[in-house]
């Protein structure tokens, strides 16, 4: 009986012991700060995820620290203007936003966030904490941008370019035209003669389907979220965009739809023998879908420019169509689609070389939807050329080609009536008509001026 009651003893003594070991061996909570990633500027908003079972937390502080200065960013119970949100059964992010006035004493330089978060085990016996160190830097100047180029003329549907100047140099920059951006890069690289990083300059186009008045500015904004602009002087020119009417026929219809839906098997419809609603299905969502994907090819483009002079057009060329065609598709006498052509179409004969319209690096070579077999070419700062519905592809990914360098053979795949070339010209993605790029005139006096004067500081004048 004695020895049993040691036993006893021993087990009541052991076992709170052991059970507290092993809630020691829990996890803590896992705290992230998501935002600011490593600046701050005028406001800030506080992005912390917070991983525990359920997401729950016994204690939680967070704080801006800089020297003496100590902020308080959030803590328990959570402030009325907290928003939580659910991330996952035991991930919960808190998000608090804060102006400048709850952001007072600090200044320009490194800073932290610091934050300590516990949870309970053990049934509210035990505490497991976390604590955590976040470097960043206040950043309370707004960056500041100027336009330094002059005689800014933009054809509807057409591009141009600016030459500005941003500080301080590593601020992201460019030019904003209505909701659309376009990046701005350093002067250097487009053939400017200066040293000075802060000299940017900006490619950017008013689209076809934006209004003549449409807002058009140079803006500069930090990692910190400070943001400067201001608009410059420029002149709009409407041009006028043509309408056609489009007989579908089912030879027509036949030759195409089969062979796109062939060769985009990512693409689906729910009746392929459908012929007609499979054709209405391609010029629509299959044209939309080619869009994206030609936009995003905007990301692969060069830092500096690869080209020179004029653009070249197909050489003996006629004009099929013009750019932002407004097209009115008919079948069976009935309306079943519009669309906007994008593009010039070119034709000359049967199965000719296309080449290259300047030097630059091909982003893509191969089918494309709605313009069949295609070559995309990258000639830098955002400014490419599109060349579609080829019978073959010459040309490689990534290879660098020369201007007259062949691409591969015109035809009629993908939404091609006949033989011909589909030539467009991109302004980081977003089409534009190639007319202004042909001209050596425009070429002259859009760009080549302008760099020539940012590099003797004529511009600056």
């Amino acid at each position: 009986m004695r020895k049993l009651v040691v036993v006893l003893v021993l087990l009541l003594l052991l076992v709170p012991g052991v059970a507290w070991w092993l809630a020691g061996r829990a996890l803590p909570p896992d705290v992230n700060v998501a935002n600011p990633a490593a600046a701050i500027g005028q406001s800030l908003t506080l992005e912390l995820d917070v991983r525990a079972p359920g997401g729950h937390l016994s204690a939680l502080d967070a704080a801006l620290e800089q020297g003496t200065v100590r902020i308080p960013l959030v803590s328990l119970p959570y402030p009325d203007d907290t928003k939580l949100t659910q991330v996952s059964e035991d991930q919960l992010r808190l998000t608090r936003a804060f102006n400048r006035a709850a952001l007072k004493g600090l200044k320009n330089g490194p800073a932290r966030i610091v934050v300590h978060a516990e949870r309970k085990v053990l049934f509210g016996f035990r505490r497991l904490g976390r604590s955590i160190s976040h470097d960043v830097v206040v950043r309370l100047d707004p960056p500041r941008v100027a336009v330094l180029s002059m005689h800014h003329y933009v054809n509807h549907g057409g591009a141009e370019m600016v030459v500005y100047r941003a500080t301080p140099a590593d601020v992201e920059s460019g030019v904003r035209v209505g909701e659309v951006e376009y990046p701005g890069y350093p002067a250097a690289d487009a053939g400017v003669a200066t040293s000075d990083p802060a000299l940017k300059v900006a490619f950017f186009a008013l689209l076809w389907d934006q209004d003549l008045d449409t807002p058009i500015e140079v803006f500069a904004r930090d990692t910190a979220g400070n943001r400067a602009r201001a608009s410059f002087e420029h002149r709009v020119f409407p041009k006028p965009f043509r309408k056609s009417r489009i007989e579908l026929d089912e030879r027509f219809l036949q030759r195409v739809v089969p062979e796109i839906l062939q060769n985009t098997p990512d693409f689906t419809i729910e009746d392929p023998n459908d012929v007609p609603k499979a054709f209405v299905a391609i010029n629509s969502e299959l044209r939309r879908k080619n869009a994206e994907q030609i936009a995003a090819l905007a990301a692969k483009t060069a830092p500096r420019r690869l080209w020179e002079g004029p653009f070249r057009q197909l050489t003996n060329s006629q004009v099929e169509a013009n750019f932002a065609d407004q097209r009115t598709y008919f079948y069976g006498g009935q309306e079943v689609d519009r669309q906007v052509h994008l593009g010039f179409d070119l034709a000359v004969t049967a199965n000719i070389p296309v080449r290259s319209a300047n030097h630059g690096t091909v982003v893509f070579a191969g089918y494309l939807g709605i313009y069949g077999n295609c070559v995309i070419v990258d000639h830098g700062m955002g400014v490419q050329s599109l060349y579609a519905h080829l019978s073959s592809i010459e040309a490689k990914e990534g290879e660098a080609v020369k201007m007259d360098q062949e691409l591969g053979r015109s035809g009629m795949t993908g939404l091609a009536g006949g033989d011909h070339l589909h030539f467009t010209m991109l302004v980081h993605g977003r089409p534009v008509t190639p007319v202004d790029w042909w001209s050596a005139q425009w070429i002259e006096d859009r760009i080549a001026r302008k760099i020539r004067e940012a590099g003797s500081g004529g511009a600056a004048q």
